[in-house]
């Protein structure tokens, strides 16, 4: 490995590059430390998450959902005369909504909190030595949370239209009237059947058999029959070939059972995955190990393979998730701070995510598909939402609870759910995870009635009453015939 000079003293304790949420808490945490950190942003504070991911998504959804459920407003006795979607206005309030947070992400905040910021791009000249415009500092340790960007498919001619990525959508002006998303990943169902509630007529094509293809088939199954009840047009298995345009009509062509389709569109939206922010930062020079999928390689500890520099987010992956940059984000800090006098080491086994479509879809841990491949022995739990007071009540019954448990025991596995507000109803079951809790204690604890909370409790005393031992059950019916008043 190549050698470097090491400062006899340095300029700061740390070095944050990226202000997404991997970058702010790294530097939020070394600050609260009492350390010198500096935290170096290109673009907007608060990255991805909250400019152009996590919120205006979310933002854009509560839009679409409101409208949806206008048009489903007499299945509750309720006649609504015609509505029409003013989409100028959605933008402008999911801008206020991103407006509302920002002071929780500014340069102010972090400043206040002992943060100093600068505004451009770095670039690691050493393991000790990070260069920003003309300004270079000496630091103790470094920490790369420069996040990912949208990948782009190899398709002949997409340059030669004015497509669309999940950064500049938030762009539009107006509703577009057709709309062909490549991509049916977390973020490409999202957007389609968001739009397609607003009244987009919308496309949805992707090279895998199904969408969601991490999830379990029936979790895809369920979601591709939402889909298609709400007009999205889902064609997988079609591969995208080539983008042209033929008399101001933008077309895709793409390969389907051997025969080529033609799909005619005004917009284009790619949302084919996400790729590891590296370039440009000097990692090839200091020899900076990455994956085979070209995100920085660290360890439990978050270090790269150089010692003193680590990395957190979805540039190091592999779970590109806001809530993981936080997670690993502490670990990171916590590790520089100690310079390796001990580590600390992030763990993987109760990942949660969720994906928000209608219905909603939240799992953690393994998947049943996941515990076949991994041969790893489980049983199944399952509870319907049809079966739950309160999802009655919404009228929102579609959707399930499937567990998977140790062979004869409430150990946890995994879990998926399927169904309204599932993102947070797996919160219970992370926690029961994390702290090595088995379903009995999930029964143990009061449930509100009528919540959807209360479902997670129900789908547990399944699991408990395909586990109760056949001799007690006729040692009780025995018991209860002795009480029998009537001597029957």
């Amino acid at each position: 490995m190549k050698k470097f000079r090491k400062p006899k003293k340095f300029d700061v304790n740390a070095v944050v590059i990226g202000a997404g949420a991997a970058g702010l808490v790294s530097s939020i945490i070394f600050a609260g430390g009492r350390g010198k950190v500096v935290l170096i942003e290109q673009g907007k504070m608060g990255g991805d998450c909250l400019n152009t991911g996590c919120i205006p998504s979310k933002s854009l959804i509560r839009a679409s959902r409101l409208m949806f459920d206008i048009n489903q407003a007499s299945e509750f006795g309720i006649e609504v005369g015609d509505t029409e979607v003013n989409f100028g206005e959605v933008i402008e309030r999911i801008k206020k909504v991103i407006k509302s947070i920002e002071p929780h992400d500014s340069v102010e905040r972090l400043t206040s909190l002992g943060v100093e910021c600068i505004s451009g791009s770095a670039k690691i000249e050493s393991p000790y030595l990070v260069s920003v415009k003309d300004k270079t500092i000496s630091t103790r340790t470094i920490i790369i949370a420069t996040g990912a960007s949208p990948s782009l498919p190899p398709i002949d001619g997409l340059d030669s239209v004015d497509f669309l990525t999940s950064e500049s959508v938030w762009n539009l002006k107006a509703l577009p009237k057709r709309l062909l998303i490549i991509g049916a990943g977390p973020i490409g169902c999202e957007l389609a059947q968001a739009f397609c509630h607003l009244g987009t007529q919308v496309t949805q094509v992707d090279i895998q058999p199904r969408l969601l293809p991490k999830e379990d088939p029936e979790v895809s199954d369920l979601i591709s029959n939402q889909f298609q009840r709400d007009g999205v047009n889902l064609l997988t298995d079609h591969k995208p070939i080539k983008v042209m345009q033929d008399a101001d009509r933008n077309y895709l062509e793409a390969r389907h059972e051997g025969q080529t389709v033609r799909i005619e569109f005004d917009k284009l939206l790619i949302s084919a995955g996400r790729k590891p922010n590296v370039e440009d930062l000097g990692l090839e020079n200091l020899g900076v190990e990455l994956t085979s999928l070209g995100a920085v390689k660290v360890n439990s500890s978050m270090q790269t393979s150089i010692s003193n520099i680590f990395a957190c987010g979805d540039v190091a992956g592999p779970y590109q998730y806001t809530h993981m940059a936080s997670y690993q984000a502490f670990f990171s800090s916590i590790n520089a701070m100690l310079s390796g006098l001990w580590k600390i080491q992030a763990n993987y086994k109760a990942v949660p995510w969720a994906t928000y479509t209608r219905p909603e879809v939240a799992r953690v841990g393994l998947s049943e598909t996941e515990a076949r491949m991994q041969k790893i022995s489980y049983e199944i739990t399952r509870y319907e939402l049809s079966n739950l007071d309160r999802a009655r009540t919404e009228a929102e019954t579609q959707g399930f609870i499937k567990i998977l448990t140790v062979p004869k025991k409430d150990k946890i596995l995994g879990v998926t759910i399927v169904g309204y507000q599932a993102s947070e109803l797996i919160g219970e079951f992370v926690f029961a995870m994390t702290h090595n809790m088995g379903l009995r204690k999930i029964i143990d604890a009061i449930h509100v009635y009528p919540t959807m909370f209360e479902a997670n409790k129900l789908a547990a005393n399944e699991w408990r009453k395909n586990h109760l031992p056949k001799k007690y059950i006729a040692w009780g019916k025995r018991f209860l015939a002795w009480l029998d008043p009537t001597g029957n």
